[in-house]
Order: structure tokens, then sequence, then C-alpha cells
């Protein structure tokens, strides 16, 4: 089978390896689309020391099943059928302690960065079957690739709790940011604004439905309240980073919310006082539940046309260095990019 390596920080190579066997309790996807994450390109580059030479990445992936192992019952994972996977992977021995909060589980690895697990930048992946997710089969199959990003969003906007009056802010207009705005408008929020200083992803984010602003055009505060009406009751941050997070306290209400799912930096410098004294309650989010990843997969089957913009190209694997580049230098799409390993599925 065909397998993208990273041979080295910056290098992608498409090799001829062996196709992986599933084991006792493990389905065999072969795979559609992969997308590219930001924390692939980040390894990619050596910047989040998360991947490493000589791994195959890839995590937000769609496919169709293509074997089982021993224990796995066929007819609830026919041949053929469309399906995506969940990257977090709980120890059976950990899975009852951590139901709910599966992201929490210490021994818990994720395909796609576990350097020790074969990943999905290729044609065929193993993963435990209570991992395997079916899919709706009327989603154009590629589509499924955007379940994991979404699902991140799914989490993090669970934790912000918003109710569909209240004003929100996102900030940052990436392939989370975008996600956010689709599991915001999921839920019902009707007053949503994104702050994104790159003209494409604002216009692409404006697409779907929501006000946009870029933050370079004056006080942020002043420009949300201008659009909502009011400060924000919720704030999403999906950059991560200092001046960001400073722009989230400053621009919600007193005693409001602010969620952190962007990683931009290791490190922050916060505004205490926009927290304590102002009483703003500030919370991180770190990628899904077990139900948080079912919920998105079950909601994208009825709303392709609403995700589907959030996909800004679909390349080959021979393409996949130059992409994987592009993005790390900050020239990529606004969107999505997916890689590829069935012709026949992702053509549309």
């Amino acid at each position: 089978m065909r397998a993208l390596v990273m041979t080295d920080y910056h290098r992608l190579d498409l090799v001829e390896t062996e196709r992986p066997e599933p084991g006792p309790g493990e389905v065999l996807l072969r795979i559609a689309a992969t997308g590219i994450c930001g924390s692939d390109f980040h390894g990619f580059t050596g910047e989040n020391g998360r991947r490493a030479p000589g791994q195959i990445m890839g995590h937000e992936s769609s496919g169709r099943i293509a074997g089982h192992g021993e224990g796995v019952d066929p007819e609830a994972f026919p041949l053929g059928a469309p399906a995506t996977f969940n990257p977090v992977v709980v120890p059976e021995a950990e899975a009852e302690e951590f139901r709910g909060r599966e992201q929490h589980a210490p021994g818990k690895h994720v395909i796609g960065v576990a350097q020790h697990v074969q990943a999905s930048f290729a044609d065929y992946v193993v993963a435990p079957a209570r991992n395997v997710l079916l899919l709706d089969p009327a989603l154009p199959l590629h589509l499924g690739a955007l379940i994991e990003p979404l699902a991140v969003a799914v989490h993090a906007v669970a934790l912000g709790d918003p109710s569909p009056q209240d004003r929100v802010l996102v900030i940052g207009g990436g392939p989370i940011g975008q996600s956010v705005v689709i599991a915001l408008q999921r839920v019902g929020v009707q007053q949503i604004i994104l702050s994104e200083r790159d003209a494409a992803r604002r216009d692409l984010v404006a697409s779907l439905g929501v006000a946009v602003v870029d933050p370079a055009a004056g006080d942020l505060p002043e420009l949300v309240r201008g659009e909502l009406g009011g400060a924000a009751d919720l704030a999403v941050d999906a950059v991560g980073i200092s001046p960001t997070m400073a722009d989230a306290l400053t621009a919600t209400r007193l005693g409001g919310r602010v969620v952190l799912v962007g990683m931009g930096s290791p490190r922050l410098e916060l505004p205490a006082f926009a927290i304590s004294t102002e009483e703003r309650t500030v919370v991180g989010s770190f990628t899904y539940s077990a139900q948080d990843f079912a919920d998105a997969t079950a909601w994208i089957g009825s709303h392709a046309e609403q995700v589907a913009p959030l996909v800004s190209s679909v390349v080959e694997p021979e393409q996949a260095q130059e992409s994987f580049a592009a993005l790390a230098a900050g020239t990529g799409p606004a969107g999505k990019i997916l890689v590829r390993f069935d012709q026949e599925e992702t053509t549309a």
C-alpha cells in the first residue's frame, strides 16, 4: 500500500509499505481521504514536538470497512460500509472509569500522534472496533474527514454552554474556528461574530452566514459591540496566543465565559484582573469525549451542504509535500486540505 512517511522534518515521502492487518477487536479501513490538521503541519516542521521522523501521521479520516480482526461482528461493521474512526484510543481497563471524559484517560494514545502507531495518511489503517463509527451513506465520503475537527468544536462549544440567545465571539478563522462556527449553529446560536485577520478566511466564514471582522480594523471589543449590540456572553479562542486571549477577555461582558481551544503558544500572559475582578470564567478544551465524536458523526450525515464549504482543496498523495510546506509557510488555502487515497470515493 501507499503511505506518506515523514522521513525528516519538512519532508514527506510517498512510499510503498506493507498493509496493516487487523488484530483481535480491530477493524481495517480503506482510506478515502485524510485532512491535514494544524497539529500535523506543526509536527511536520518539528515545532510542537509531537511528531517524529519515520512516522506515518493522519487522524482526520473517512473510508470504508475493508476487513475485521478476530472477535469483530461483521454484521455491525459490514464490508464496504462508509466509516470513520475516533483517533483517541482508551485502554479497555480505563474505559469505564473515564467514560464520558475519554480524553482524560492517562493510558490513552491518539492515532496520528502516537509515534508507534501507523496512522491514516495511507491507503489503509486499523483501529479498535469500539473507535469505528459508520457514516450516513448519503454523506459524500470525503466529508467524513471533517468529523474529527468538528468533534473538537462540538466539545469546545459544550464547555462554553451557550444558549441560543447568547452573543458569541469566535477568535480565529482557521479550520478549528470554522468548525466552532458550525458547532455553534448546530446548537441554535444566532448571534455569532468571528474575528480573523486573513481576508480569504473571513470570506469563507461569511459564506457560512455569520458576521466577520478584521481585528486590525479597530478596537475588537467595540467592533463586537457594534455588530452584536453588546459585549459577547461567550468567546471561543481558536488561536491560543496572549493577544487573542486578551481580546477574548476584554470583548466579553462582566461574568462572561471564555473557552480556550487554540494551541498557538505553550505559555500565555493573561490580564488577571479581567478574570478575577470582572468574574469571567476561563476553561480549557482539548480534543473530545467519545460522545462528542459520535454526536458530530451523527449530525454531519444530514448537513453535508453546511460543512462542504470548509474543504478548500483535495490533493493527491504526491502533492502532500507541497501542501504541508504551504501550510507551514502560512500560504495555504482558507479551509481544509484533504489528501485523497481513493480517487473514486473523493471525486464528485
